[in-house]
Order: structure tokens, then C-alpha cells, then sequence
């Protein structure tokens, strides 16, 4: 019988990358395939099959996917305290193919019960691997941004099969494959972390494990009653996105509450000041989030009646191209930003953590003004170039390349490991107001006329895409302003 790993062991590994990091790797981009393939297909689906108005639509993407996110730190906080991230991210995964599952038997009746599900199952799943990737770097490690890119790449890897698959599956062959396909790919990912979990060795295990097995029990099966409970209860939400406002404005400040409570019982100031910075982080992710997760709600539906069906040189559906830009243009474009990262850092002139913000809310800015100006492309019927939509991605995901790797592993770098499962939960809960945001934001740049032209929507869109590049560039300029005292928060992290 092997010897188990310590944590010593896997932490002094050789090269770039741990093992364990290729594993996680895997698992989570069968996620991610089965995440994004979902999510791409949400606002099209919910017009084209539940037959709900533009805005309907945006409202209750806003809604599922803050619920998502919301959930992250839920799971986050109990993964912390009682399950461990192996036992959460297990059950977690379990509960999302059976989403999946339930809505493919019949997209019609089963959608907002399935899509429960799924919310409760990412909940758990979500930020407990990212926290597990976190542990197989010792504190100063220099190789754990470099193993937090490669993990980058791989939810992006999974994205851009499942954006293309599942809008692909779900436009031309029925909507029950495009969900089949999300469970299926889920049941690879649990497989995979089933077969390599021992490898992990004590990263993930659970934080009670000095207590007698039925006490442990005892409390690990209240979770999942407790999760069971909670569905009737985001069913409703979901159903009447009135209740969804209830619920964000009680989480956030619940979440906040909770934060402060754990910053108090630090007594390191140091480590406050770290906690602090964290903090500031996750505040400016919300209004970015806001702004770039357009993408599943206001530019789906963009794409959906605004766009022509030629790229370049090719013919493609345009909800394909919205789902999956992305995904590609991080695939393409992370190792060259990362290359140039380096070559500023010879020269001493790569700009730090906080400026690197700045500059993703200033791409940011950009690729909503080449938004905005599709309408001077657009013909009388309201269709304009899927080309000049697909360049204001490329933008976009360079903007995206300065925030989301770096965020990821500056959460866990200021986090001490007690808190580091909870401080990712608050990271995804800033994404799950973003998305809450971006839900009202596309709902107001909706017409509220049902009968309104190609042309009065289009117009509608790229207005609301101009306030947004505003707002953002407002955004990237006071974050460069303020960045020195950020700086001075996180002290030695860099």
C-alpha cells in the first residue's frame, strides 16, 4: 500500500507545474463546458421556448446568475467549516448533472426546478477547486500565478466546446441535447476527480476531521439537508425575479457582516490590512462584472436579431460567435499577454496588480464604444456587421486578461488559508452582483415594446453600450488614482 503525500511533499514539487494542478485542470473544464454551455443558451432559450420578452429574459438571466455566484459563497463558507473542498466539490458536481439531466427531459416543465439544481450544485463546486489549486503553492511561492494561468485556460478550453456545442445543439437539434450535453461532459469531470482525488492528499479533506466519524456525519448531512431546503426557496426567486432584489440586498450586506466578524478576530494587523485590499478588489469586480457579463444576457439577444451571419469569410451563427469569442481570444491571447508581462518585468516596467485593473475597466471602456458604434454599420433592417461585434471581444478579453487570472490568485495571496474558501465565496459573490447588475442593465436597455423594429432595438443596445464605456472608463481612471493605497494595504504582495 503507497504512502500518502503531506502537504510538504506536494507543495516541494519539481518544475512548473504539481501534478495535481493537470487533474484539476481537467476537472474543471469539463465544468466550465458544462457552466458556460448553460449559460449561453439561457436568454435565446428563454425567449425562443418559454416565449418571454427581451427584458423577461435579461431579468431572469440576472437572476439565475447571480444565484449562481451567490451560492458560491455559501458553499464556500461550509466547505470552510464542515465539508472540506473534496466532499463539496463531489456533491457539488452530483447535484449539477442532475440539473442538467432534469431540464433535458423536458426543457418546457423542468427548467426552473433543473436550473435550481444547477445553481445549488456550482455553489459548492465552484470555489472550492480554485481554493484546492491555491493550497498546492507554499505562501511565496512565485509559480503560483503561472499554475493559476494554466487553470485559467482550462475553464476557457471548456467554455469555448461548451458555447459552441450546447448554442450549436440547442438551435438546430432541440434544446433537451444542448442540456443532455452539459450533464454528460459533467459525469467526464467527476469521474476524473474520482480517479485522481487520493493524489490530493490532505488539500480538500474536511476540517472536522478530528472529530468522532457520526459527529462528522451528523453535520455534513445537516449541509445537505440545508441545501435540499434552500430549493423551493430559489425556485420561487428564480420564477419572480421581485423576490431576486429581496435576496441581494440582504446576501451582500449578510456576506459583509461576516467579513467584518472574521476581520476582527485577526491579530495581525498586517493581515487585516491584506483582508482590506481583498476587500477593494472584490468592489471594483462587481461594476466590472456588471459590465462584461453583457455578454450572456443583453449581447445574446444582440446577437440573436442584430447581427448578420457572415464572419470574415465564413458563415456562422452569431449567438455561436457570442458565446464562444471569449473563450478563444483567451486561448489566443493569454500566453501573448503573459510574454509581454515578462518582458516588462526585465525592464522593470510591468505595471502592478491594482494598475492591471485599471487597464482591463479601460479595454473595458473600449470594446463597449466599438459596441456602440455597430449602429453607424447597421443596415434599415436593423442588422449590422458580426465582424466589427467580434473585434469589440477581442477588446473585451484583453480587458478580461488584466482582471480575472490575477484576481483569482491576488484573492488567495492576501487570504489567510482559515479564510481562503470564504474570501473566494466573497470574489464569486462580487461576480454574482455583477451578474444580478448586468440582468438590470440589459432589461433597461430592452425596448419595452414587444413590437419594437430590429432598428429601434439596435438603437436601444448601442445606446445603452455608450453609457457603459462611460462608466467604465470613469471606473479604470479613479482605480490608477487610488492605487498607491492599495498597494500600501497589501504590503509584500505582489
Amino acid at each position: 500500500m503507497s504512502k500518502e503525500l503531506t502537504l510538504e511533499e506536494i507543495q516541494n514539487f519539481e518544475g512548473k507545474y504539481p501534478k495535481q494542478l493537470w487533474y484539476l485542470f481537467l476537472v474543471e473544464m469539463w465544468e466550465r463546458f458544462c457552466f458556460y454551455g448553460m449559460r449561453g443558451v439561457l436568454a435565446i432559450f428563454m425567449v425562443d421556448m418559454l416565449l418571454l420578452s427581451d427584458k423577461e429574459a435579461n431579468l431572469k438571466y440576472g437572476a439565475i446568475q447571480a444565484f449562481v455566484y451567490a451560492f458560491t459563497f455559501i458553499g464556500g463558507v461550509f466547505a470552510d467549516k464542515i465539508l472540506g473542498f473534496k466532499k463539496s466539490l463531489l456533491f457539488g458536481g452530483i447535484v449539477m448533472i442532475t440539473g442538467n439531466f432534469l431540464i433535458g427531459l423536458d426543457p418546457e416543465h423542468f427548467f426552473y426546478y433543473g436550473i435550481t439544481l444547477s445553481i445549488i450544485g456550482t455553489g459548492f463546486f465552484k470555489p472550492n477547486i480554485s481554493s484546492m489549486v491555491g493550497e498546492l503553492y507554499k505562501e511565496g511561492d512565485s509559480r503560483r500565478d503561472a499554475g493559476f494561468s494554466l487553470f485559467y485556460s482550462g475553464i476557457n478550453i471548456g467554455a469555448l466546446l461548451g458555447g459552441a456545442l450546447c448554442v450549436y445543439l440547442g438551435k438546430f437539434h432541440g434544446w433537451n441535447l444542448a442540456f443532455f450535453a452539459a450533464a454528460a461532459v459533467m459525469v467526464i469531470g467527476i469521474v476524473i476527480f474520482l480517479a485522481t482525488k487520493k493524489s490530493l492528499a490532505p488539500i480538500g479533506n474536511s476540517p472536522l476531521m478530528h472529530l468522532e466519524p457520526k459527529k462528522r456525519g451528523t453535520r455534513e448531512i445537516a449541509v445537505y439537508i440545508g441545501a435540499a431546503l434552500c430549493i423551493p426557496l430559489i425556485h420561487a426567486m428564480i420564477e419572480n425575479t421581485d423576490y431576486t432584489d429581496y435576496f441581494m440586498y440582504a446576501i451582500g450586506p449578510a456576506a459583509l457582516i461576516y467579513f467584518f466578524f472574521e476581520l476582527s478576530r485577526q491579530e495581525s494587523s498586517k493581515v487585516k490590512k491584506k483582508l482590506i485590499a481583498a476587500l477593494l478588489f472584490i468592489a471594483f469586480s462587481i461594476i466590472f462584472f456588471a459590465f462584461f457579463e453583457q455578454s450572456g444576457g443583453s449581447l445574446s439577444l444582440f446577437a440573436k436579431g442584430n447581427l448578420t451571419d457572415k464572419l470574415l469569410f465564413f458563415t456562422i451563427d452569431p449567438n455561436i460567435v457570442n458565446n464562444v469569442s471569449n473563450a478563444f481570444f483567451v486561448i489566443l491571447f493569454a500566453p501573448v499577454l503573459g510574454l509581454v508581462w515578462v518582458a516588462l518585468s526585465k525592464k522593470k516596467l510591468e505595471p502592478n496588480t491594482v494598475i492591471k485593473f485599471g487597464l482591463g475597466f479601460l479595454f473595458l471602456a473600449g470594446s463597449f464604444f466599438i459596441l456602440y458604434s455597430t449602429k453607424f454599420f447597421a443596415g434599415p433592417d436593423g442588422i449590422t456587421s458580426l465582424n466589427i461585434f467580434t473585434s469589440a471581444y477581442l477588446i473585451m478579453t484583453l480587458g478580461e486578461l488584466c482582471l480575472s487570472p490575477i484576481g483569482l490568485s491576488i484573492i488567495t495571496k492576501l487570504s489567510p488559508n482559515r479564510l481562503v474558501g470564504m474570501m473566494m465565496g466573497l470574489w464569486f459573490l462580487a461576480s454574482a452582483y455583477g451578474q444580478y447588475a448586468a440582468g438590470l442593465l440589459g432589461a433597461n436597455m430592452a425596448s419595452p415594446n414587444e413590437n419594437a423594429t430590429n432598428l429601434e432595438k439596435l438603437n436601444l443596445y448601442t445606446d445603452g453600450y455608450y453609457q457603459l464605456a462611460i462608466y467604465a472608463l470613469i471606473a479604470g481612471v479613479v482605480l490608477i488614482l487610488i492605487s498607491p493605497i492599495i498597494r500600501k494595504l497589501m504590503q509584500e504582495v505582489k
